[in-house]
């Protein structure tokens, strides 16, 4: 009797363990929301924070689901910044130069004109002292940044008609953000903000005359080539493109110490992985676009990139003087860019230039 007494109070406790073992399982969840400034699933950025999710979901066998949202779903493209550190989302998934008007130094982040390259831009990160910086820079906003993807090397843009000299761009209207937004005002012509979904309906309506995006890539699913057939390069305004995923520090502080691992892990992953991918995209997509689209490849007259190169000194000159903090990472950027030029002109540029012969 004794025995089956303990049998039968074992059994309840094995049966009582394994109905609330679910709920424990689910009680440990940590769910998230993400929001982005990009139209859903978009090739480069937008797979980006896709992936990121994954990867944190897979990662953490589950312990943080997360839901990444377009822009426009809850927040609008440009609301990123705002939404994640004011509790709306836990994460969201950008570009740092969205907030140039909130904090100038933001640009630095992403890219700015005639200035790191993917792989100088990753040093300067990680190693050169630029994560501190950046931590520091949005630590008032509420939010952590990491580096979440990168569309690498950008195209100059879409142009509706063709530009053959630097007096042809002046009283244009282009889509152009950060400081190479600033550059294009400088040369005479007018930048606009507009959100990505939105640049081919405005290139359509004659909102705008021609539009930087990202790079081939990217920009073949937007299908921009339909009514802006001449494609100029090079990008001198976006020479990286790093895409940014931020997280609200109120949510990070809450994360288990394994969990906090994860999510850094699966963003520098991504950064990695993004690059190589946009690589392989770029490549394809230029190829079906001049083959299938009739796009018209074509270079930027030299007088306006020489005098978008004069101007881009003088536009981070002026940067660096509004504010010490834009400053501070002004002169770590600077310095750094200066420190790799003759490494990068003795290695990468001179193994391509030996390779074409």
């Amino acid at each position: 009797m004794t025995t089956r007494r303990h049998f039968a109070f074992g059994a309840g406790l094995a049966a009582t363990a394994a109905l609330a073992a679910p709920s424990i399982a689910r009680a440990q969840t940590v769910k998230w929301r993400m929001v982005t400034s990009w139209p859903k699933r978009l090739p480069g950025p937008g797979m980006s924070a896709e992936r990121v999710a994954e990867r944190i979901r897979a990662l953490s066998n589950g312990r943080l689901d997360i839901s990444v949202m377009a822009g426009g779903e809850i927040v609008p493209a440009f609301g990123v910044l705002e939404a994640v550190g004011g509790g709306v989302a836990e994460m969201g998934h950008t570009a740092s130069f969205y907030w140039q008007g909130k904090m100038a130094a933001a640009v630095f982040f992403t890219t700015v004109p005639f200035g790191l390259t993917p792989a100088e831009h990753v040093a300067w990160v990680e190693a050169g002292g630029g994560q501190a910086l950046w931590d520091d820079l949005y630590k008032p906003f509420g939010v952590k940044p990491f580096m979440g993807g990168n569309t690498g090397v950008c195209m100059g843009g879409w142009f509706r008609r063709e530009v053959k000299s630097l007096a042809e761009l002046r009283g244009l209207k282009l889509r152009s953000l950060g400081l190479g937004g600033e550059v294009y005002r400088r040369l005479g012509a007018t930048p606009q903000t507009t959100p990505p979904a939105e640049i081919l309906t405005s290139l359509q309506s004659g909102v705008i005359d021609g539009a930087e995006f990202v790079g081939p890539g990217t920009d073949i699913a937007l299908g921009l080539y339909r009514v802006a057939p001449f494609y100029y390069y090079p990008g001198f305004n976006k020479p990286n493109g790093t895409g940014e995923a931020i997280v609200s520090l109120k949510a990070w502080e809450a994360l288990a110490p394994d969990l906090k691992a994860i999510v850094a892990h699966a963003c520098a992953a991504e950064a990695n992985y993004a690059l190589a991918e946009m690589e392989r995209l770029n490549a394809e997509a230029l190829a079906v676009m001049i083959k299938d689209h009739n796009v018209k490849l074509t270079a930027f007259p030299g007088d306006l990139v020489a005098a978008a190169r004069t101007e881009a000194d003088a536009v981070l000159g002026d940067m660096a003087s509004r504010d010490a903090a834009t400053a501070k990472v002004h002169e770590s950027y600077k310095a750094f860019r200066a420190r790799v030029s003759d490494w990068s002109r003795v290695s990468i540029e001179a193994v391509l230039r030996a390779r074409i012969g």
